[in-house]
Parts: structure tokens; sequence; C-alpha cells
């Protein structure tokens, strides 16, 4: 990752003249740099060690509400693109774009307004909101990473019924046949 940010930091100042005032490598280390450096965007990927960018952008707008937030990621799931902007990402692309979309992203994105990928925000608005509780998305996620019912009682401090209940509840919503099926519309939507 260290050779990507570094590469991504050349093409931003040499070719394309934009200051960078500061590098993370995690997202927890990011709210500390954005802190003490005061850039007026900051770059993320959603899929950071720690903290992911999605948590970031939300903290970025509580604690720095000058630092705006673009979101520069793999990731091209409409659902994830709906939860960053809910959390306060001003801009969302690819990492497909071109170094000069990356540009007249980040300068559109500090003169206030928003960059999206076309495409995906084509297809976010094609997508349905999230139906899921926060809760019923926390314990279809604890799900999703393995726990069980009873491992996922115990860290909630839930009853094991309880837990089934929202499992089952979350399958009924996404209208899938198992619990399997729920995880899978649920990541593919981004909404755990």
């Amino acid at each position: 990752m260290h050779v990507v940010r570094a590469g991504l930091v050349e093409v931003l100042r040499g070719q394309l003249g934009i200051e960078v005032v500061g590098q993370s490598a995690d997202g927890a280390s990011v709210l500390e740099t954005a802190r003490r450096c005061g850039p007026d965007v900051a770059v993320l990927d959603i899929d950071m060690p720690g903290l992911d960018g999605i948590e970031v952008a939300g903290r970025l707008r509580d604690r720095l509400p000058a630092c705006r937030t673009l979101m520069l990621t793999a990731l091209d799931r409409p659902g994830l693109l709906r939860r960053a902007l809910d959390a306060g990402a001003a801009g969302y692309l690819l990492k497909t774009a071109t170094p000069g979309e990356l540009a007249s992203a980040i300068r559109t994105v500090a003169a206030g307004g928003r960059a999206v990928d076309p495409r995906l925000a084509e297809q976010s608005a094609a997508l349905c909101r999230n139906p899921l509780t926060a809760r019923e998305a926390e314990v279809l996620r604890l799900s999703a990473a393995g726990a069980g019912a009873r491992e996922i009682a115990a860290d909630l401090f839930l009853s094991v019924g309880t837990v089934r209940n929202r499992l089952s509840t979350a399958v009924g919503k996404l209208h899938a046949r198992t619990l399997v099926d729920a995880v899978r519309i649920a990541e593919r939507n981004g909404w755990i």
C-alpha cells in the first residue's frame, strides 16, 4: 500500500499541481493527520486497515467539518456509494479514474461541490434504501464474519433468541431464501 500511496502523491504533486499536506497508512491515523495538517480534502479508500474509509469520513465530518472527503476506491458497489455519501463524503471515484479525473474531482470537492462516478451514481439512484435497522445490520455483519448466535448474543449483550429473531427479520426484509443469501445481498448492496 505504501507504494500505491507514494505513486498517488507523486502524480498529484507532479503532474496535477495539487499540494499534498499529509499521508496516513490506516484509518485511525487519518484523523490525527487531518487534525495536524488541516487539508481541504482528504482522499480516502474504503478498504483501509483499522477504521474503514466510510467511518473515517463520518468522523472527519463531525470533528473537522472544513475538511471534505473524497473516496477513491476499487469498490464499485452502489450501496457503498450511498453509505459514503450518507457519512458525509463529498465524492466517490473509482481507482480506474484517470489522473485528470481525480484532479478534477479533488478540485470540485475542495470548491464545495460533489464528484461522483457517473455510472455508480446512476446505479445508486435505482438502488433501494437499506431496509435493515442498524442492529439487524450489525447482527448480520457479525454472522457474515462467522460468529454464531451465542457469540453474537454475548458480544452485543442480547439474548440468543433476540439474535435469532434479528437474523430472521433481516432474511425476510432482504427477501432472501437463507441467511447466506441475506449476507450476500447485504454485502453486494453495501449495507453491511
